[in-house]
């Protein structure tokens, strides 16, 4: 865009001031400035990119046209290029044209994916001359099966791959084999724009330019206003629809006119409501979005189509402000057939010159001709009293044309110019462009910004407030203080509970991780140990102890072996448990007491009574007294090991079975071999009985054992300490009053500094926003300036009652 007014040059640098002051309070960091970031960019952007957007020959390029009063896009029924187009502003002696083209890789791959469409056979190499020429057979032949290249969306596809394949034969000299050329028009020789625009609007050129830059001299593009062609949101080539819809979703989009096919075909396409629910999503655009609903001369002649067609306009955008029914095609050939006469035949000798020419010199009649003439006899547009038209059927379309202009000229065109909807359209958009575009940045940028000014106003006022309720005397200030000791120390009694109950409560339930980690180390631990001792325990040293408490005897019987086996193995799982439980809940109470220095009613403590009140210490106490009752209920877990299972005996169970036949193994003789060599069995035997015993130990019955502790010991003990820390209120109250004159200097000092960095953010935001204001103003925005802070406070006053404010709460800005 031009110059800003003199007013606005440090824009930029303002509003990022009072988003750098937003970003400071603590209470503010969480707000969304996107979108104050996107108004800033449009307002002060040296661009604003208009896209045109829609379906697949819509009429996107013939609204141009119609725009800049001049061909300069390629435009016709049936087909429409996949290029984008970019259109800015030139003075008149620099016009000129960049083309940019498809590379060879590109170009087949958009030949692979049309002739995957069309079924045909992949193309491997489009150089080869025959290739082409048995693909555009191919194409033709689909065309003509469809009824015409307009018919269908397999024709389409067939005559975009005819383009594709025809430029790129043409043009092989300029296209390079991976990256994309440019050129500008002076390497084609051309001498001025129109020869440029006029290769570029060729179809088979079109086809394989992947984008065209044009600079062209139109009031309409001053200001930076920059036009943007895009291919169909439904191009044949699905890459050619995403580039559109990358583009409206684009950052640098700032304003979209989305032209619309319901005219023509009655309701809206799928790609058309994805079209318009990407528009809605993209901040840069927000309600700058034009809706064209192109060839509404297709309504004139069917009524129905006309009904379904208000009815739609009615129910999804009856909102909007900015909806235009437009012809492009009357509109635009309008306008430029108003500088013609009878001498060219009304533009068909100059303005159609090209599309005339057909086969063994016989004349062919454009698309436009067929239109006029459809519109002058079947529109209903033109009042019979005024003009009194008909088209005779012994004359051609052309001769028809010619015979109505030269009986009805410009005032005829005038009105056909007026019907078609472009005139109201171009009008509309040139005065946004030229008179409403720039106020209405700013206006989104002023009510943006405004949202958080307001709260970054509120926000200083409640600072301000917070510190104006402080005490202003120091007695004052003792007595507050004094007052609230009590209520602090129930408060921290009330929040210690609370914790020593919340961690509890994640034991019992399973849901602290780092008890639930030591926990399995245990019962690994208790596993593991039982398969060692399993594996390793000796018959041979088992027999040996027996007979040895038996010195009479010199045989021991196999239930004397089981007897020194139980003994043996319970005990040296009672150590591995002893041990492991220690380690448990020591780790449980050292966790337990970082959590209490961590936690901010410890901080309080502190601060009130110069020590924890004792809560530390009772906490150890409390752990031995926990670890003993532990150690007790896991000796007494593991001293029942000694006993056999309960259904350890019962018949028809395995356990009773193994038991039987190792009695008989052992039984065979009275010497220790027997014994021995039945060592195995022994030991399944004891496997047997003791991995039930060992598995509803660690899984069920000590994991509750260790719960119901923990609970019956901290709970009493939390309630207990409470009472304590509630009894140390003298001692609260003595410590209280010695420290309390250095905590209000502190606080004194911390006002002071608070004070003063808030009268600072202060100034820096009234600086800034009285600057914006002046802008705003400049722009003739008044009613949208920013609020400004007036005098809070007096500092002077505030401090002059002996020099002291105190705050016991003070909030940081």
């Amino acid at each position: 865009m031009s110059d800003l007014p003199l007013q606005c040059q440090n824009l930029k640098e303002q509003v990022e001031s009072i988003l750098q002051l937003l970003q400071q309070e603590p209470t503010l960091r969480s707000q969304d400035i996107t979108p104050v970031q996107t108004s800033l960019s449009k307002a002060i952007s040296p661009k604003f990119e208009i896209v045109f957007a829609g379906a697949f020959s819509a009429g996107k390029s013939m609204l141009i046209n119609a725009l800049l009063e001049r061909e300069l896009l390629y435009s016709a029924e049936g087909h429409a290029t996949g290029t984008e187009c970019k259109i800015e502003y030139a003075e008149v002696d620099q016009e000129r044209v960049v083309l940019t083209f498809l590379s060879e890789v590109e170009i087949r791959e958009q030949a692979v994916y049309l002739c995957q469409q069309l079924g045909f056979k992949t193309v491997t190499n489009i150089n080869k001359v025959e290739v082409i020429k048995l693909l555009c057979q191919g194409c033709e032949t689909i065309i003509h099966q469809e009824g015409g290249e307009s018919k269908s969306e397999r024709a389409k596809q067939a005559k975009a791959l005819i383009l594709l394949l025809e430029g790129y034969i043409a043009n092989r000299d300029r296209i390079n084999t991976v990256k994309n050329a440019t050129y500008s028009m002076e390497q084609f020789h051309f001498s001025n724009l129109k020869e440029a625009a006029g290769y570029a609007r060729r179809g088979s050129n079109s086809a394989v330019l992947k984008r065209i830059e044009y600079y062209c001299n139109h009031p309409l593009l001053e200001d930076g206003n920059v036009i943007i062609d895009t291919p169909g949101i439904d191009a044949p080539v699905e890459k050619d629809a995403q580039l559109t819809y990358a583009k409206i979703q684009h950052p640098d989009t700032s304003a979209v006119v989305c032209v619309l096919k319901p005219a023509s075909a009655g309701d809206m396409t799928k790609e058309e409501t994805e079209l318009l629910e990407l528009m809605r999503e993209n901040g840069g655009v927000r309600d700058r979005v034009f809706y064209i609903f192109n060839r509404i001369d297709e309504t004139w002649y069917n009524t129905q189509l006309r009904q379904r067609l208000d009815d739609l306009i009615s129910r999804q955008f009856g909102n909007s402000s900015k909806v235009y029914k437009t012809s492009g095609l009357l509109g635009f050939y309008g306008s430029q057939i108003k500088q013609t006469s009878q001498r060219d035949r009304f533009g068909l000798d100059s303005v159609f010159a090209e599309s005339i020419k057909g086969l063994n010199g016989k004349e062919e009649t454009p698309q436009f001709v067929y239109a006029f003439n459809n519109y002058c006899v079947n529109s209903g547009k033109l009042s019979s009293s005024k003009f009194h038209v008909s088209v005779n059927g012994f004359e051609t379309p052309n001769q028809n044309y010619v015979r109505i202009l030269g009986d009805w000229g410009n005032e005829l065109i005038e009105k056909l110019i007026k019907d078609s909807g472009t005139e109201e359209f171009c009008t509309a958009i040139t005065r946004y462009l030229t008179e409403e575009k720039r106020p209405q940045l700013f206006k989104n940028l002023a009510n943006d910004l405004g949202d958080v000014c307001i709260k970054l106003k509120k926000n200083y006022q409640s600072a301000q407030r917070n510190l104006d309720s402080q005490p202003q005397e120091i007695e004052t200030m003792k007595a507050q203080e004094l007052q609230r000791l009590n209520q602090q120390l129930q408060q921290i009694c009330r929040e210690f509970i609370e914790h020593i109950t919340e961690e509890v409560n994640h034991v019992i339930n399973n849901s602290c991780d780092a008890f639930e980690a030591d926990f399995k180390q245990l019962q690994s631990r208790m596993i593991r140990r039982l398969d060692e001792l399993l594996d390793t325990f000796s018959v041979a040293s088992a027999y040996q102890r027996a007979t040895i408490s038996h010195p009479r005897n010199a045989t021991a019987p196999l239930i004397a072996i089981l007897v020194e086996a139980f003994y043996y193995l319970a005990n040296q799982l009672e150590d591995i448990l002893v041990e492991s439980s220690q380690q448990v809940i020591a780790n449980f109470f050292q966790r337990l007491i970082e959590k209490i220095r961590k936690s901010e009613y410890y901080r309080q403590l502190y601060r009130l009574l110069d020590n924890d009140g004792g809560i530390e210490l009772e906490i150890r106490i409390l752990e031995k007294l926990v670890t003993q009752a532990l150690l007790s209920a896991a000796s007494v877990e593991c001293d029942r090991f000694v006993r056999e299972s309960p259904r350890f005996y019962d018949e028809g169970t395995f356990s009773i079975y193994q038991f039987r036949q190792t009695l008989l193994q052992t039984s065979q003789s009275y010497d220790a071999e027997s014994i021995v060599e039945a060592e195995p069995a022994i030991r399944q035997l004891l496997k047997l009985d003791f991995e039930p015993k060992v598995s509803q130990t660690i899984r069920k019955s000590f994991r509750q054992t260790i719960n119901q502790t923990l609970k019956t010991q901290l709970l009493p003990m939390a309630d207990q300490q409470a009472d304590a820390i509630l009894q140390q209120y003298p001692q609260a109250r003595a410590y209280l009053e010695k420290t309390l004159q250095q905590e209000a200097e502190e606080q004194i000092a911390n006002n002071r500094r608070l004070l003063s960095v808030l009268e600072e953010n202060i100034a820096g935001y009234n600086s800034a926003a009285s600057s914006i204001n002046s802008c705003l103003h400049a722009m003739q925005l008044s009613d949208h300036s920013l609020p400004i802070i007036g005098d809070l406070f007096d500092t002077d006053a505030k401090f002059a009652n002996n020099g002291f404010v105190i705050s016991d709460v003070v909030q940081e800005v």
